[in-house]
């Protein structure tokens, strides 16, 4: 009997400590990353749930490098009670669309709870070819794929270094509507100095592709000079399209009912290949200069008084490269002061390429009487009409200074054979004695001394600086209240920079007016209820206009992510909370 009391007590011990142990082992924080599946196809969506046990807070989301956001991020937060036992999860979720094939890799996600940092494993997702949808009857008889094509069209496949060439993208479509372009990749122009053409409004006209009546749009107009010679590349253009299709269902009034869908396109890589300039007959002053021009050397006077200057312009005007060589400098005789050139441009770059007049001037003050000629200048180009250089040679100008002084050699007014020396400065003293300036010893003096005793300086420094440490680290609730205020001025600076991409705007918003509440009330978010807010706030002698104005603009954030706004709306509303709690900082007791 005694046997079977001790075994009876022994199962009661043990199913306490498993009962201990189920509820330690429940009592754990759980944050996972589930996805709805692990290997897609390129035009399939994928869904993302980082799901919680806990209630926490500050989630931060991961990059999401190779996806498109599509939709979310979405929250849901549910909370039941079985049999006396309660269990509580909180989900953020996403819709994503992959840019690219091969393994993605979704990194961590992070939330806090109870002042520590939790973060979600990294999901390897492995994205293939497109997959073929299968199509339902009802749904359009027509393909966006036989419908809708992105074309670049370069001008010169075959042009000379430094020759204009151009690239035109247009978008071909026919019997479908078509929205809201969005570049997946953009084309880079490796050893082209490019100029892009602005243009300001799309307009779909009529024309012909592949033999057939389509309709289209110049998207993107870039001007193009090659810097080299050889097989260039151009990286393709990338664009993924709103597409409205039509059905075969019909609505209650018969009109045609359309599918919308999304449709990637891309203009493929082009490659051009550059004809380097000819070597026979290039002019040893060549300095690159390719197009058809006109050069011109002008002293803005030639007859002048000591004392006074001169503006010498060099400057070409005509069409091709200008902004890509340099002008000829012009060489002057010693007894004229030139000044570094004003460089000065009125090009314009249309779709044919540079045109303008690109020039140089260069102020000249001269120093004695006398009449100096400056030499002519020589510009030389390859003429691309010809396929041939061309040199064009600027006259002697002749400089007449009218007074002055007279320089010591009277033979200095010819400036190509002599020089002037002018004896402008003298030497003060030949010779210099170096003294060696007595020097205290380091050992015995003030610099020794003090470094000796500063060890015994800090030692009470440090004790103290630690004993304060250490009751900061106990003040648990203090921790909490700086690490909230902490938050929410780094998420009020988010949403600074984050001004111009909405979503994200009122996502970092919405935090810092949360992690804002926690400093100043000592709350957490299962708290954050529009009537207890709104009695705390009071009750702590805010106005009543600030809380209402605090709440309506707490309550806006979670609209405003998907409802149409400008950026003037975004710009008040991020005026509007810093000025709100501003307000409640003064007004909080």
């Amino acid at each position: 009997m005694v046997i079977q009391l001790e075994s009876l007590k022994m199962k009661k011990y043990i199913a306490a400590i498993v009962l201990l142990v189920c509820s330690t082992l429940g009592a754990q924080v759980q944050f996972e990353a589930r996805v709805s599946k692990s290997t897609l196809g390129l035009n399939e969506r994928l869904r993302i749930d980082f799901m919680m046990n806990v209630d926490g807070d500050n989630f931060v989301q991961p990059s999401f490098d190779g996806f498109r956001i599509v939709a979310g991020p979405s929250q849901q937060v549910s909370q039941s009670w079985v049999n006396g036992r309660s269990s509580f999860e909180k989900a953020y979720s996403y819709i994503l669309l992959p840019n690219k094939k091969g393994t993605l890799v979704i990194k961590s996600a992070a939330i806090e709870y109870n002042g520590q940092i939790y973060k979600t494993a990294p999901v390897k997702i492995n994205v293939t070819d497109a997959q073929e949808q299968p199509r339902d009857p009802n749904d359009s008889p027509i393909s966006a794929d036989e419908n809708l094509y992105l074309v670049a069209d370069v001008s010169k496949a075959n042009p000379y270094v430094n020759e204009p060439t151009t690239v035109v993208y247009k978008l071909y479509f026919a019997n479908i509507g078509i929205s809201n372009f969005r570049e997946l990749s953009k084309p880079k122009y490796n050893d082209f100095w490019s100029q892009n053409i602005e243009i300001k409004q799309l307009v779909a006209e009529e024309g012909q592709f592949k033999g057939q009546n389509y309709r289209y749009i110049v998207l993107k107009k870039v001007v193009l000079y090659p810097q080299k010679s050889g097989r260039l590349k151009i990286e393709p253009l990338s664009l993924e399209i709103d597409v409205q299709l039509p059905t075969n269902r019909r609505d209650m009034f018969g009109r045609m009912v359309l599918t919308e869908t999304s449709k990637r396109v891309s203009a493929g890589g082009k490659t051009i290949n550059v004809k380097p300039l000819p070597e026979a007959g290039k002019p040893e002053n060549f300095n690159g200069a390719v197009g058809n021009f006109d050069f011109k050397v002008t002293p803005s006077k030639t007859n002048l008084k000591h004392g006074e200057s001169l503006d010498l312009v060099v400057s070409v005007t005509g069409k091709g490269n200008l902004k890509l060589f340099t002008l000829p400098k012009p060489v002057v005789p010693n007894a004229l002061e030139m000044y570094d050139a004003v460089h000065s441009e009125d090009i314009s770059t249309p779709l044919s390429g540079m045109a303008g007049k690109s020039s140089d001037s260069y102020t000249i003050i001269p120093q004695y009487r006398g009449n100096y000629p400056v030499k002519p200048m020589q510009f030389s180009y390859f003429d691309l009409s010809s396929g041939t250089y061309k040199t064009i040679k600027s006259p002697e100008v002749m400089i007449n200074v009218l007074d002055g002084p007279t320089p010591a050699d009277s033979t200095a007014t010819d400036g190509n054979k002599n020089k002037i020396v002018v004896e402008e400065f003298k030497t003060i003293k030949s010779k210099t004695n170096l003294v060696i300036i007595d020097k205290e010893g380091f050992f015995g003096s003030n610099l020794f001394i003090g470094l000796l005793l500063l060890p015994f300086l800090l030692v009470p420094i440090i004790i103290l600086f630690k004993k304060k440490k250490e009751a900061m680290d106990g003040d648990v609730s203090g921790n909490r209240i700086r690490m909230n205020n902490r938050l929410a001025k780094k998420y009020l600076s988010e949403a600074k920079k984050q001004i111009n991409n909405k979503e994200l705007f009122y996502i970092a918003l919405e935090k810092a007016m949360h992690n804002f509440l926690k400093a100043k009330l000592h709350i957490e978010t299962s708290e954050m209820s529009k009537d207890n807010i709104q009695e705390l706030l009071l009750s702590r002698n805010a106005k009543p206009e600030s809380v209402n104005d605090f709440i309506a603009l707490t309550e806006n954030c979670e609209v405003a992510r998907y409802a149409p706004s400008s950026s003037v709306t975004i710009q008040q509303d991020f005026d509007k909370a810093v000025f709100i709690i501003s307000e409640l900082e003064k007004q909080i007791a």
